[in-house]
């Protein structure tokens, strides 16, 4: 124990030795000795007597504050000394020390009257035990005390290893002591280029509390969490899971990284328990990357429009194939989360081919373009094509128009138009294209044989001539001598 002594004759404070006070009667004694020679043997026998008479006192300051008196200064070290072997059975590892701070002043009096016990229980409630630690601080703040360095250091490589593996993190040190130039990346390989805290860390020996320094394990644990302690909220009547996550200033997706297992769509249950803590980390670890890759480059579809051909004809120009590239990634992570993407280098090893199709533009009355406009003013569909009253109706009815008259659905020639048994009053459109139209039931026709029909001309007007329940037209679709159904290729 350093104790802190004061002679009575000086401020000087001195931990080296333990220095007394002469007496002021012994000093006047010796100046009347040589000043006057009449005083007699008597009365420097008396003197003697007197300073033998003095008794020595220690009066004990803690921090400033006076304590009290003791007569034995042996008793103060003793005290300390027990203090701080009752904490190394508690604080093992840690080299301790009195941390509190006492000062020793001896003083010669005639008369000793101090309460030693009295003295001392006072002084066991003021004497503090400290540790030599080793303060990590955050941004020019104390967050943790460790051990030592040793630790300090420790600290600092477990919190990068959170993100790397120890390998990564041995590699890297290696290259950086290293002046040579790094290989290229293989393919789907990945390499660590830095390990960097974000914040700026720093330490300093210091004297902490015991109880304040903490294991490489527990510092690592308080740096990544910001606290040893994480709040739960108890699920209550009417609670749903966006709600508790904004009355905590948290998103829907925060509160489901805190809560594994859960989604914005799970049934909460009263009393259920949800982590809401969005826990800031002290010390953040920024992992920067680079990864090689090959990609796939999808070929795209193109047109091209082209007046050679008739509209409503395509042609594939040039089939579509796939092309590959080499991409290197510099990717950025922070705690394991990754923050950033940029391309470092691109090399393109297999050229993409689009598929390229060319798309007829040419248009002529007589040549359909594939497209279908609806034949009549309006109206809607009242029989499908299909099996209808034991046979099968080979088109779509349609009835009930705003207008009755009835349009060429396409460009084309006319290859029929008069009576035709059941169908009444028809008309036969053809395309020229694979495509035949054909207009049944119709009230009057007014084009002819052989008649080119633009898209949307005036064929007739509906009606109910043949076999018939009511004004309608019968509408069919022949592709290539085949019915098809009509719904598959009108637009309305």
């Amino acid at each position: 124990m350093n104790l802190k002594w004061n002679t009575g004759d000086s401020k000087r404070i001195s931990s080296d030795h333990k220095p007394y006070r002469t007496s002021n009667v012994m000093k006047k004694a010796a100046v009347t000795a040589l000043l006057i020679s009449s005083f007699t043997f008597n009365i420097g026998f008396a003197k003697d007597n007197e300073s033998e008479s003095l008794q020595k006192i220690y009066h004990i300051y803690a921090s400033g504050q006076y304590v009290g008196a003791v007569s034995d200064e042996k008793a103060v070290d003793t005290l300390v000394d027990n203090k701080i072997e009752q904490a190394r059975t508690q604080y093992d590892g840690l080299t301790l020390k009195d941390g509190s701070d006492i000062t020793v002043i001896p003083e010669q009096v005639f008369a000793s009257n101090t309460d030693d016990q009295e003295t001392l229980d006072k002084l066991d409630d003021l004497v503090t035990v400290a540790a030599n630690a080793f303060a990590l601080s955050v941004n020019d703040e104390i967050a943790v005390y460790v051990k030592d360095l040793e630790s300090y250091h420790e600290v600092i490589k477990q919190l990068k290893l959170q993100s790397v593996t120890e390998a990564e993190l041995i590699e890297l040190e290696a290259r950086k002591d290293s002046t040579d130039s790094l290989p290229q990346l293989k393919e789907n390989e990945t390499r660590i280029l830095d390990v960097l805290l974000k914040e700026s860390v720093s330490g300093v020996s210091k004297l902490a509390k015991p109880e304040t320094v903490l294991t490489v394990e527990e510092a690592v644990k308080f740096l990544q969490k910001g606290s040893l302690e994480e709040k739960v909220y108890a699920v209550q009547a009417g609670d749903v899971f966006s709600e508790i996550a904004q009355k905590h200033d948290l998103s829907a997706s925060e509160l489901t990284k805190l809560n594994p297992g859960f989604t914005q769509e799970s049934v909460l249950q009263i009393g259920q328990e949800l982590k809401v803590t969005a826990l800031k980390p002290l010390i953040n670890v920024e992992v920067l990357k680079e990864k090689k890759v090959s990609e796939t480059v999808k070929f795209q579809n193109e047109v091209e429009e082209t007046d050679t051909m008739y509209k409503g004809d395509t042609k594939v120009k040039q089939e579509g194939s796939d092309g590959k590239k080499e991409m290197t990634y510099l990717i950025r992570e922070q705690n394991g989360v990754q923050t950033g993407k940029s391309v470092k280098e691109e090399t393109v090893t297999v050229e993409v081919k689009n598929h390229i199709v060319l798309k007829g533009t040419k248009v002529i009355p007589s040549r359909g373009s594939g497209s279908f406009m609806w034949p009549a003013e309006g109206g809607y569909i009242s029989s499908q094509m299909g099996h209808r009253w034991g046979r099968i109706h080979k088109g779509i009815d349609i009835a009930r128009p705003s207008g009755f008259t009835i349009k060429a659905t396409d460009n084309g020639i006319v290859t029929f138009a008069g009576r035709d048994g059941s169908f009444g009053n028809k008309v036969v459109v053809d395309h020229q294209n694979g495509y035949q139209t054909v207009y049944a039931h119709l009230a009057s026709i007014d084009v002819n044989v052989g008649q080119t029909v633009p898209q949307g001309s005036k064929l007739g007007i509906m009606g109910s001539t043949g076999r018939s329940t009511g004004t309608h037209l019968h509408f069919e679709v022949i592709k290539n001598g085949k019915q098809v159904n009509p719904i598959s290729y009108l637009r309305k």
